[in-house]
């Protein structure tokens, strides 16, 4: 096998992307930090890329399956560092409201002291529209804003032992799902938390059916269908605040 073959997505097991496979949202994380190109998950020569931003990943964006589907769609074929990350401060909720790729996506909630593995992705300006657009950025009613998270709401800490100052993330402008105490929910992997959601919800299940295969087929490429599920969500009181809305430059 060649050296190419060895870093390829497929032979890491890093190529499937949810936009493909809703139910394994958000898709295979890699062991280390390292370069995507192409279809390659290249070693890196260094953590911080100071020609770039940092950004957050909480959910698909750490997925390089799916990332290099995001990048290919627009015509973007420069590599993009992805630097694992010892994150203090940010938890992984739950984003109320479901995506049209099938699947309800994963969204930063506020969380002093919780300690989480996390990917920063360095981004130039290019790079960095393409995923703008890809969480609904530029657009009025778009589900996330971009936010500058900073010390001394979160620490990144990079595996060399450095410190980054801050980094992008996308918070969601409709808020985040709860549990039963009222405090947000957790990420628990995409199978799970649709099928608690369908288990609790009879109109969820009207719209989607019962169990998480029908809710991703139902809902993939349904505009209308996945905003009355999420105002679904709104109605029946499941949603609360990330406690990162502050920090959202528009409001």
């Amino acid at each position: 096998m060649d050296g190419q073959a060895d870093h390829s997505l497929e032979a890491l097991g890093l190529d499937l992307a949810p936009r493909d496979h809703p139910l394994l949202y958000p898709g295979a994380r890699p062991a280390r930090s390292g370069l995507l190109d192409g279809d390659r998950f290249l070693p890196l020569d260094r953590l911080v890329h100071e020609d770039r931003v940092p950004v957050l990943a909480v959910g698909s964006n750490a997925c390089p399956g799916q990332l290099r589907h995001k990048m290919v769609e627009s015509g973007i074929t420069s590599p993009i560092p992805m630097v694992r990350a010892r994150v203090t401060g940010i938890g992984v909720g739950v984003s109320a409201h479901v995506s049209r790729l099938g699947y309800v996506s994963a969204s930063p909630v506020d969380a002093p002291g919780t300690v989480r593995e996390l990917f920063v992705t360095w981004l130039d300006a290019a790079q960095l529209a393409v995923i703008d657009t890809s969480e609904g950025v530029p657009l009025r009613y778009g589900n996330f804003r971009r936010a500058w998270l900073q010390v001394p709401q979160v620490r990144i800490e990079l595996g060399d032992g450095t410190r980054l100052p801050g980094a992008y993330t996308y918070v969601n402008r409709r808020g985040v799902l709860r549990n039963g105490s009222g405090a947000p929910r957790g990420q628990v992997g995409q199978r799970a938390v649709l099928t608690e959601l369908l288990v609790g919800s009879a109109r969820l299940r009207e719209l989607f059916g019962a169990t998480p295969e029908e809710f991703c087929a139902r809902a993939r490429a349904d505009a209308g269908l996945c905003e009355q599920g999420t105002r679904v969500f709104a109605e029946e009181k499941l949603v609360t605040v990330s406690g990162l809305e502050r920090f959202v430059a528009d409001g």
